[in-house]
């Protein structure tokens, strides 16, 4: 497959640790990793798209999906493989034209549909197993930018998106 045109991914487990923590008035916490941001902005430099579908449905995934811009947001979904495809649709592409990284058995459906799937260290054997390529980090750990680099490394293009970042640098918002 050459170069996706489109790469989504998973927020529980992949750019998190997929830990929920809870604080003592019932508040909701979650680390994300900012490294991972980096695989966004290598991905708009490139104008690739970028998708993030996940299971849950919580203001902080809003809120990071904000911080970073992301046009394409999917909350509360059950069935991945559908709104992959409607979104597929709607851009003009095929599924076998999208990266996608997932952690968990509500991803494998997907993963098995996709050109590039993907999976982070973590994630169980049986996951691990369905994928093209295994993170060498941990969900929470920069899982998703190492999943984008090696995809841009794959098609030579992480010295080109590294070029445009610094021949930008005044216009990049971070």
């Amino acid at each position: 497959m050459d170069l996706p045109k489109l790469v989504i991914t998973d927020i529980d487990g992949v750019w998190t640790d997929g830990g929920m923590y809870y604080d003592q008035t019932g508040n909701e916490w979650k680390k994300f990793n900012t490294s991972d941001s980096a695989g966004v902005l290598f991905l708009n430099l490139l104008n690739i798209h970028f998708a993030i579908i996940t299971g849950e449905e919580t203001e902080i995934v809003k809120r990071r999906a904000e911080k970073l811009k992301v046009k394409h947001l999917y909350m509360g979904v059950k069935d991945k493989v559908d709104v992959a495809a409607a979104l597929c649709e709607d851009l003009g592409i095929s599924l076998n034209e999208v990266a996608y990284i997932g952690d968990d058995i509500n991803d494998i459906l997907l993963l098995e549909k996709v050109g590039i799937s993907a999976a982070p260290a973590n994630a169980p054997s049986y996951i691990k197993n369905k994928v093209d390529f295994v993170t060498k980090t941990k969900g929470g750990e920069g899982a998703f930018r190492e999943f984008v680099e090696c995809i841009l490394e794959k098609d030579q293009l992480l010295n080109l998106v590294l070029t445009k970042y610094f021949d930008n640098l005044d216009k990049i918002e971070q």
